[in-house]
């Protein structure tokens, strides 16, 4: 296992399925807020469904095709990143994040995102990594623009979320461009 400090008490680790309980109780303090924009709250409804969320990145991890790293504050799970999915063969990968409410405004995701981009493409080679976020969510585009990715399109009204249309911005940095 790896822990990668953040700074200021922060660390990143990997989330496996043996912290589903952790999890779960990290998902509950943040369902609402979380699920504002991302639906990932709602696929860990009970611990069961939590234990199951986690394998299935445990098993993904194990195919190379995804990873999923939790974020502790003063050693209290707090939120995550991800590479939802990763494509070697092809250098794409796509990050997502999410948090709770007590962690906000900290800069711990831009510092995540970061250290997980940077591993994506120094360490497994990818080429493209993308950021996909609804067009209704300020602070994760605020991420992408921090860490210098640039602005692809726009999907307009691609996707339903809790029966609204949502546009779906694509974010993105190449390779050649990441510098840090």
């Amino acid at each position: 296992m790896f822990v990668r400090s953040l700074g200021d008490g922060a660390e990143l680790r990997p989330l496996e399925p043996w912290q589903a309980e952790e999890f779960f109780a990290h998902i509950e303090r943040g369902r609402e807020f979380i699920a504002q924009h991302i639906a990932f709250a709602d696929a860990a409804k009970d611990l069961d469904s939590a234990r199951k969320l986690l394998q299935r990145y445990a098993d993904n991890t194990a195919a190379d095709t995804a990873r999923i790293c939790g974020i502790w504050l003063d050693d209290k799970l707090v939120g995550g990143v991800m590479l939802r999915q990763m494509d070697v063969p092809q250098g794409l990968a796509e990050v997502g994040c999410w948090l709770e409410p007590s962690a906000t405004g900290k800069g711990l995701i831009t510092k995540a995102s970061r250290m997980i981009i940077d591993w994506a493409i120094r360490e497994r080679g990818m080429y493209r990594v993308e950021w996909r976020v609804s067009s209704e969510n300020a602070p994760s585009i605020a991420v992408a623009q921090r860490l210098g990715m640039v602005k692809d399109g726009v999907l307009r009204k691609y996707f339903l979320y809790r029966g609204v249309r949502q546009d779906l911005e694509v974010w993105s940095v190449l390779a050649p461009e990441w510098e840090n």
